[in-house]
């Protein structure tokens, strides 16, 4: 069993090897100490909402920030980080001056009237409203709305980071994986990195599944599709507790809490969804 691991690790990219895609876990994309103290600095600040900052035991910002390399002078784009700002009240600040902070958001004109437009709205107002609230440190950021069904965020090779943190389970449900990872690899400049956070499926799912979870050959599969190459993964948000067979899907858990108030106890003891962590770059 040793032996077929070894030789997993070094068949590092390949597609088929031991079962699935490899990739390469390591952290060859940290940052040097004087912004690793700045990232500190915004993971600490006192401007962050304490119901996020309750959080960060759970989704590890600082080590999954200097996995994926993020730092001032980059120009980031996070997708659709919702109102609730939950790593926007880290980047933002921390790019603040040196650098540029973009949260693509769903246009809400794009979406037929109802409650999925309703939704948008909400979500990207309610963004809009939390970087007005405390300009000191949100002036500088910058929305960007498109449109799911043909999705454009910015001018090709404009951006050296885009980040998605748990969205790749509604794409593939919709259908719009595929041109979200295009759209993607456009915006992003030749050597920029594309850095994804997903609920982790224990093997691939359907398109239709509906429980959050996505297999990680899934998401890797999408991406190189796009023509991305996989450069690292970490298991840095990895929860070995979580058994993937909730009656709610990953929403049974923290912090959604989608269950029966009997069983509080039992999933706040499992903790946020096991989640994979990549590294993609764009050649």
């Amino acid at each position: 069993m040793q032996r077929s691991l070894s030789l997993c690790a070094a068949a590092l990219l390949a597609l088929t090897a031991c079962g699935g895609p490899q990739t390469r876990a390591d952290t060859s994309a940290d940052l040097d100490a004087a912004n690793v103290a700045r990232l500190d600095a915004a993971i600490a600040g006192d401007w962050r909402t304490p119901e996020n900052a309750a959080r960060d035991a759970a989704r590890h910002p600082r080590q999954t920030l200097r996995f994926f390399g993020v730092r001032p002078g980059q120009t980031v784009i996070e997708i659709t980080p919702g109102s609730g700002a939950w790593y926007s009240e880290i980047l933002a600040p921390y790019l603040r001056g040196n650098g540029r902070y973009v949260a693509a958001m769903v246009d809400p004109a794009a979406v037929p009237a109802g409650r999925g437009r309703d939704y948008q709205h909400t979500q990207h107002d309610g963004l809009q409203a939390r970087f007005a609230r405390d300009p000191a440190h949100f002036d500088q950021a910058r929305i960007v709305t498109y449109d799911p069904a043909a999705p454009r965020l910015g001018p090709s090779g404009s951006a050296d980071v885009v980040l998605t943190f748990r969205n790749v389970h509604n794409w593939r449900s919709s259908g719009q994986a595929e041109g979200m990872f295009k759209a993607f690899f456009e915006v992003l400049r030749p050597g920029g990195v594309l850095g994804v956070v997903e609920h982790r499926a224990a093997a691939d799912v359907p398109a239709d599944d509906r429980s959050g979870y996505v297999g990680q050959a899934q998401v890797i599969a999408l991406a190189q599709a796009a023509g991305f190459r996989v450069d690292g993964s970490s298991e840095v948000n990895a929860n070995p507790r979580d058994t993937r067979d909730h009656p709610n899907g990953v929403w049974t858990l923290p912090p959604t809490n989608r269950h029966e108030p009997g069983d509080a106890a039992r999933y706040a003891a499992i903790g946020e969804s096991d989640r994979m962590t990549l590294r993609f770059v764009k050649p």
